[in-house]
Protein backbone atom coordinates (compact mmCIF):
# COMPACT_ATOMS: atom_id res chain seq x y z
CA UNK A 1 0.00 0.00 0.00
CA UNK A 2 3.17 2.30 0.87
CA UNK A 3 4.30 1.67 -2.82
CA UNK A 4 1.46 2.52 -4.31
CA UNK A 5 0.31 5.80 -2.33
CA UNK A 6 4.20 6.88 -3.14
CA UNK A 7 3.83 5.73 -6.61
CA UNK A 8 0.08 7.27 -6.93
CA UNK A 9 1.67 10.74 -5.50
CA UNK A 10 4.83 10.81 -7.98
CA UNK A 11 1.92 10.36 -10.45
CA UNK A 12 0.17 13.47 -9.90
CA UNK A 13 2.94 15.62 -8.98
CA UNK A 14 4.28 14.63 -12.88
CA UNK A 15 1.11 15.34 -13.96
CA UNK A 16 0.85 18.91 -12.89
CA UNK A 17 4.98 19.50 -13.90
CA UNK A 18 3.87 18.84 -17.26
CA UNK A 19 1.08 20.62 -17.07
CA UNK A 20 3.35 23.71 -15.82
CA UNK A 21 6.11 22.95 -18.84
CA UNK A 22 3.45 22.75 -21.57
CA UNK A 23 1.78 26.12 -20.47
CA UNK A 24 5.19 28.10 -19.93
CA UNK A 25 6.81 26.61 -23.11
CA UNK A 26 3.80 26.92 -25.20
CA UNK A 27 3.06 31.09 -23.75
CA UNK A 28 6.58 31.27 -24.18
CA UNK A 29 6.71 30.31 -28.27
CA UNK A 30 3.51 32.46 -28.79
CA UNK A 31 5.08 35.61 -27.92
CA UNK A 32 8.28 35.55 -29.63
CA UNK A 33 8.74 37.79 -32.33
CA UNK A 34 7.68 35.73 -35.22
CA UNK A 35 5.41 34.60 -37.80
CA UNK A 36 4.89 30.77 -37.68
CA UNK A 37 1.93 31.17 -41.09
CA UNK A 38 4.25 32.72 -43.19
CA UNK A 39 6.94 30.13 -42.54
CA UNK A 40 3.97 27.74 -42.99
CA UNK A 41 3.64 28.68 -46.25
CA UNK A 42 6.98 29.23 -47.40
CA UNK A 43 8.93 31.38 -49.26
CA UNK A 44 7.52 34.60 -50.67
CA UNK A 45 3.93 34.37 -49.32
CA UNK A 46 1.38 36.85 -50.47
CA UNK A 47 -0.68 38.65 -47.77
CA UNK A 48 -4.62 35.87 -48.75
CA UNK A 49 -1.62 32.67 -48.46
CA UNK A 50 -0.45 34.36 -44.85
CA UNK A 51 -4.11 35.00 -43.71
CA UNK A 52 -5.47 31.50 -44.71
CA UNK A 53 -2.67 29.91 -43.01
CA UNK A 54 -3.41 31.52 -39.65
CA UNK A 55 -6.85 30.75 -39.66
CA UNK A 56 -5.41 26.98 -40.38
CA UNK A 57 -3.16 26.85 -37.89
CA UNK A 58 -5.65 28.73 -35.80
CA UNK A 59 -3.19 31.40 -34.49
CA UNK A 60 -6.31 33.58 -35.45
CA UNK A 61 -7.49 32.96 -32.24
CA UNK A 62 -7.09 33.82 -28.58
CA UNK A 63 -4.10 32.65 -26.95
CA UNK A 64 -5.73 30.59 -24.15
CA UNK A 65 -8.25 28.88 -27.16
CA UNK A 66 -4.89 27.91 -28.69
CA UNK A 67 -3.37 26.48 -25.66
CA UNK A 68 -6.64 24.37 -24.89
CA UNK A 69 -6.72 22.99 -28.49
CA UNK A 70 -3.11 22.08 -28.18
CA UNK A 71 -3.38 20.15 -25.05
CA UNK A 72 -6.51 18.52 -26.23
CA UNK A 73 -4.65 16.93 -29.27
CA UNK A 74 -1.80 16.18 -26.89
CA UNK A 75 -3.74 13.95 -24.16
CA UNK A 76 -4.98 12.23 -27.62
CA UNK A 77 -1.50 11.66 -28.91
CA UNK A 78 -1.56 14.13 -31.42
CA UNK A 79 1.84 16.54 -31.02
CA UNK A 80 0.83 18.23 -33.97
CA UNK A 81 2.47 19.13 -37.34
CA UNK A 82 5.81 20.63 -37.69
CA UNK A 83 5.91 24.07 -39.55
CA UNK A 84 9.14 23.59 -41.25
CA UNK A 85 8.41 19.73 -42.57
CA UNK A 86 4.97 20.26 -42.34
CA UNK A 87 4.69 16.95 -41.24
CA UNK A 88 3.27 15.07 -38.17
CA UNK A 89 5.81 15.68 -35.25
CA UNK A 90 4.79 12.19 -33.68
CA UNK A 91 6.45 10.73 -36.96
CA UNK A 92 9.58 12.92 -36.81
CA UNK A 93 9.56 11.95 -33.00
CA UNK A 94 10.16 8.31 -34.28
CA UNK A 95 13.12 9.28 -36.53
CA UNK A 96 14.95 11.44 -34.25
CA UNK A 97 14.70 10.00 -30.80
CA UNK A 98 16.04 6.43 -31.47
CA UNK A 99 19.47 8.07 -32.38
CA UNK A 100 19.47 10.28 -29.76
CA UNK A 101 18.48 7.66 -26.96
CA UNK A 102 21.37 5.50 -28.74
CA UNK A 103 23.65 7.81 -28.42
CA UNK A 104 22.77 8.92 -25.03
CA UNK A 105 22.83 5.16 -24.07
CA UNK A 106 25.69 4.55 -25.09
CA UNK A 107 27.48 8.17 -23.40
CA UNK A 108 26.02 5.86 -20.78
CA UNK A 109 27.65 2.91 -21.11
CA UNK A 110 31.23 4.16 -21.14
CA UNK A 111 30.58 6.07 -17.92
CA UNK A 112 29.74 3.11 -15.81
CA UNK A 113 32.48 1.36 -18.05
CA UNK A 114 35.34 3.63 -16.67
CA UNK A 115 34.18 5.90 -14.44
CA UNK A 116 32.67 3.55 -11.73
CA UNK A 117 36.14 0.89 -12.18
CA UNK A 118 38.05 4.54 -11.43
CA UNK A 119 36.34 5.32 -8.72
CA UNK A 120 36.39 1.95 -6.76
CA UNK A 121 40.33 1.89 -7.12
CA UNK A 122 40.91 5.81 -6.42
CA UNK A 123 38.84 5.30 -3.25
CA UNK A 124 40.44 2.07 -2.28
CA UNK A 125 44.18 3.68 -3.24
CA UNK A 126 43.71 7.22 -1.86
CA UNK A 127 47.18 9.41 -1.65
CA UNK A 128 48.24 7.82 -4.35
CA UNK A 129 49.21 8.55 -7.81
CA UNK A 130 46.12 6.63 -9.31
CA UNK A 131 43.90 8.82 -6.69
CA UNK A 132 45.56 12.20 -7.68
CA UNK A 133 45.76 11.03 -11.54
CA UNK A 134 41.97 9.59 -11.35
CA UNK A 135 41.01 12.65 -9.44
CA UNK A 136 42.34 15.43 -12.22
CA UNK A 137 40.07 12.93 -14.76
CA UNK A 138 37.40 13.64 -13.04
CA UNK A 139 37.58 16.98 -12.73
CA UNK A 140 38.41 17.59 -16.34
CA UNK A 141 35.61 15.39 -17.00
CA UNK A 142 33.52 18.33 -15.45
CA UNK A 143 34.82 21.24 -16.66
CA UNK A 144 36.01 20.98 -20.12
CA UNK A 145 33.29 22.17 -22.70
CA UNK A 146 31.34 19.60 -24.68
CA UNK A 147 31.60 21.70 -27.85
CA UNK A 148 36.03 22.28 -27.47
CA UNK A 149 36.36 18.43 -26.47
CA UNK A 150 34.23 17.48 -29.52
CA UNK A 151 35.83 19.53 -31.99
CA UNK A 152 39.40 18.72 -30.23
CA UNK A 153 38.48 15.35 -30.81
CA UNK A 154 37.53 14.90 -34.64
CA UNK A 155 40.85 17.10 -35.19
CA UNK A 156 42.89 14.75 -33.44
CA UNK A 157 40.89 11.30 -34.84
CA UNK A 158 39.80 12.63 -38.34
CA UNK A 159 41.85 15.22 -39.65
CA UNK A 160 45.57 13.92 -37.68
CA UNK A 161 45.47 10.03 -37.58
CA UNK A 162 42.40 9.52 -40.20
CA UNK A 163 41.39 6.90 -37.69
CA UNK A 164 37.32 8.05 -37.08
CA UNK A 165 34.61 9.61 -39.02
CA UNK A 166 34.08 13.26 -38.60
CA UNK A 167 30.84 12.64 -37.95
CA UNK A 168 26.89 10.89 -39.20
CA UNK A 169 25.82 8.42 -38.27
CA UNK A 170 26.84 5.79 -40.86
CA UNK A 171 28.79 6.07 -44.01
CA UNK A 172 27.03 7.13 -47.36
CA UNK A 173 28.97 4.14 -49.25
CA UNK A 174 27.92 1.50 -46.69
CA UNK A 175 24.15 3.03 -46.37
CA UNK A 176 23.89 2.50 -50.10
CA UNK A 177 25.56 -1.14 -49.96
CA UNK A 178 24.25 -2.44 -47.20
CA UNK A 179 21.40 -0.55 -46.25
CA UNK A 180 20.18 -0.99 -42.53
CA UNK A 181 16.86 -2.33 -41.95
CA UNK A 182 15.34 -0.56 -39.10
CA UNK A 183 13.68 -2.54 -36.44
CA UNK A 184 14.30 -0.41 -33.46
CA UNK A 185 15.74 2.45 -34.52
CA UNK A 186 18.86 1.68 -32.65
CA UNK A 187 21.61 1.02 -35.87
CA UNK A 188 23.83 -1.00 -33.84
CA UNK A 189 20.66 -3.35 -32.65
CA UNK A 190 18.78 -3.30 -35.84
CA UNK A 191 22.13 -4.34 -37.45
CA UNK A 192 23.33 -6.83 -35.14
CA UNK A 193 19.57 -8.54 -35.58
CA UNK A 194 19.17 -8.62 -39.10
CA UNK A 195 23.45 -9.70 -39.72
CA UNK A 196 24.38 -6.23 -41.04
CA UNK A 197 27.79 -6.75 -39.84
CA UNK A 198 29.68 -4.30 -42.11
CA UNK A 199 26.73 -1.85 -40.97
CA UNK A 200 27.46 -2.58 -37.59
CA UNK A 201 30.99 -1.84 -37.71
CA UNK A 202 30.66 1.00 -39.46
CA UNK A 203 27.60 2.24 -37.06
CA UNK A 204 30.00 1.45 -34.01
CA UNK A 205 32.94 3.30 -35.23
CA UNK A 206 30.34 6.19 -36.01
CA UNK A 207 29.07 6.55 -32.27
CA UNK A 208 32.54 6.20 -30.75
CA UNK A 209 33.50 9.89 -31.01
CA UNK A 210 30.31 11.68 -29.95
CA UNK A 211 29.17 8.92 -27.14
CA UNK A 212 32.78 9.84 -25.88
CA UNK A 213 31.86 13.38 -26.22
CA UNK A 214 28.92 13.33 -24.44
CA UNK A 215 30.26 10.65 -21.21
CA UNK A 216 32.85 12.89 -20.45
CA UNK A 217 30.53 15.03 -18.00
CA UNK A 218 29.14 11.42 -16.75
CA UNK A 219 32.50 9.90 -16.25
CA UNK A 220 33.35 12.93 -14.00
CA UNK A 221 30.66 12.05 -11.94
CA UNK A 222 30.63 8.80 -11.42
CA UNK A 223 34.32 8.68 -10.64
CA UNK A 224 33.89 11.70 -7.88
CA UNK A 225 30.70 10.46 -6.11
CA UNK A 226 32.04 6.64 -6.70
CA UNK A 227 35.53 7.53 -5.16
CA UNK A 228 33.66 9.14 -1.98
CA UNK A 229 31.07 6.50 -1.41
CA UNK A 230 34.16 3.74 -1.53
CA UNK A 231 36.66 5.56 0.87
CA UNK A 232 33.38 6.00 3.97
CA UNK A 233 32.51 2.17 2.89
CA UNK A 234 35.88 0.84 3.23
CA UNK A 235 36.21 2.13 6.60
CA UNK A 236 32.84 -0.17 8.11
CA UNK A 237 33.27 -3.33 9.98
CA UNK A 238 32.19 -5.76 7.99
CA UNK A 239 35.10 -4.51 5.09
CA UNK A 240 38.09 -4.97 7.69
CA UNK A 241 36.23 -8.44 9.11
CA UNK A 242 36.12 -9.20 5.26
CA UNK A 243 40.31 -8.55 4.64
CA UNK A 244 40.85 -10.26 7.75
CA UNK A 245 39.30 -13.15 6.81
CA UNK A 246 41.73 -13.49 3.79
CA UNK A 247 38.88 -12.66 1.37
CA UNK A 248 40.61 -11.33 -1.80
CA UNK A 249 40.95 -7.78 -2.39
CA UNK A 250 38.99 -7.18 -5.88
CA UNK A 251 36.07 -9.66 -4.28
CA UNK A 252 36.27 -6.51 -1.14
CA UNK A 253 36.14 -3.54 -3.30
CA UNK A 254 33.91 -4.58 -6.62
CA UNK A 255 31.28 -7.00 -4.45
CA UNK A 256 31.34 -6.34 -0.85
CA UNK A 257 32.02 -2.44 -0.45
CA UNK A 258 30.49 -1.55 -4.34
CA UNK A 259 27.24 -3.15 -3.24
CA UNK A 260 27.01 -0.16 -0.73
CA UNK A 261 28.62 2.81 -2.55
CA UNK A 262 26.87 2.26 -5.57
CA UNK A 263 23.81 3.77 -4.36
CA UNK A 264 24.62 7.24 -5.02
CA UNK A 265 26.80 6.81 -8.38
CA UNK A 266 23.41 5.17 -9.74
CA UNK A 267 21.41 8.51 -8.44
CA UNK A 268 23.99 10.68 -10.11
CA UNK A 269 23.93 8.69 -13.71
CA UNK A 270 20.46 8.62 -13.41
CA UNK A 271 20.53 12.38 -13.28
CA UNK A 272 23.22 12.32 -15.72
CA UNK A 273 21.25 10.78 -18.32
CA UNK A 274 18.58 13.26 -18.21
CA UNK A 275 21.19 16.30 -18.56
CA UNK A 276 22.60 13.93 -21.62
CA UNK A 277 19.37 14.21 -23.44
CA UNK A 278 19.85 17.79 -23.31
CA UNK A 279 23.66 17.77 -23.89
CA UNK A 280 23.23 16.34 -26.82
CA UNK A 281 21.76 18.37 -28.77
CA UNK A 282 25.42 20.48 -28.97
CA UNK A 283 26.99 17.25 -29.80
CA UNK A 284 24.56 16.21 -32.07
CA UNK A 285 25.36 19.47 -34.21
CA UNK A 286 29.13 19.45 -33.72
CA UNK A 287 29.25 15.44 -35.30
CA UNK A 288 25.84 15.81 -37.59
CA UNK A 289 24.59 13.13 -35.95
CA UNK A 290 20.58 13.13 -37.13
CA UNK A 291 18.86 13.12 -33.58
CA UNK A 292 16.64 14.95 -31.36
CA UNK A 293 19.57 17.22 -30.98
CA UNK A 294 19.72 18.63 -34.50
CA UNK A 295 16.05 18.46 -34.64
CA UNK A 296 15.36 21.05 -32.42
CA UNK A 297 18.02 23.24 -33.34
CA UNK A 298 16.42 23.25 -36.87
CA UNK A 299 13.24 24.05 -35.15
CA UNK A 300 14.72 26.83 -32.87
CA UNK A 301 16.50 28.57 -36.05
CA UNK A 302 12.78 28.38 -37.68
CA UNK A 303 10.72 29.57 -34.84
CA UNK A 304 8.70 26.17 -35.67
CA UNK A 305 7.19 26.41 -32.00
CA UNK A 306 5.35 23.51 -32.03
CA UNK A 307 8.35 21.14 -32.28
CA UNK A 308 9.92 22.91 -29.63
CA UNK A 309 7.41 22.71 -27.23
CA UNK A 310 6.78 19.07 -27.95
CA UNK A 311 10.61 18.18 -27.29
CA UNK A 312 10.51 20.16 -23.86
CA UNK A 313 7.90 18.17 -23.23
CA UNK A 314 9.38 15.05 -24.16
CA UNK A 315 12.54 15.84 -22.15
CA UNK A 316 10.51 16.59 -18.97
CA UNK A 317 8.88 13.38 -19.49
CA UNK A 318 12.09 11.60 -18.71
CA UNK A 319 13.58 13.54 -16.25
CA UNK A 320 9.88 12.68 -14.31
CA UNK A 321 10.47 9.21 -14.90
CA UNK A 322 14.02 8.72 -14.61
CA UNK A 323 13.45 11.03 -10.79
CA UNK A 324 10.90 8.21 -9.82
CA UNK A 325 12.74 5.38 -11.05
CA UNK A 326 15.66 6.19 -9.06
CA UNK A 327 13.65 7.12 -5.41
CA UNK A 328 12.57 3.54 -6.33
CA UNK A 329 15.54 1.60 -6.88
CA UNK A 330 16.99 3.61 -4.15
CA UNK A 331 14.52 3.21 -1.61
CA UNK A 332 15.06 -0.86 -2.52
CA UNK A 333 18.58 -1.03 -2.18
CA UNK A 334 18.75 1.21 0.85
CA UNK A 335 16.15 0.33 3.59
CA UNK A 336 16.80 3.65 5.56
CA UNK A 337 15.40 5.38 2.56
CA UNK A 338 11.30 6.26 3.53
CA UNK A 339 9.03 6.64 0.61
CA UNK A 340 7.05 8.50 2.76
Amino acid sequence: MRWFEYLLRRLIMAVFVLISVSIITFFIARVIPSDPAAAWVGTHPTREQIAEARQELGLDRPLWEQYWRYASSLVKGDFGTSIQSHQPILSDLRAYLPATMELVLAAMLIAIVIGIPLGVLSGARKGSLLDHSTRLVSIAGVSIPTFWLGLLLQLLFFSRLGLLPLGGRISNQVALNNPVHTLTGFYLIDTALTGNWIAFKDALIHIILPAFTLATYAIGLAIRMTRSSMYEVLGENYILAARVAGIRERVVLFVLALKNAIIPTITVLGLAFVYSLTGAILVEVIFSWPGLGTYVTNAVLSIDFPVIVTVTLVVTVFYVLVNLLLDLVQAALDPRVSLG
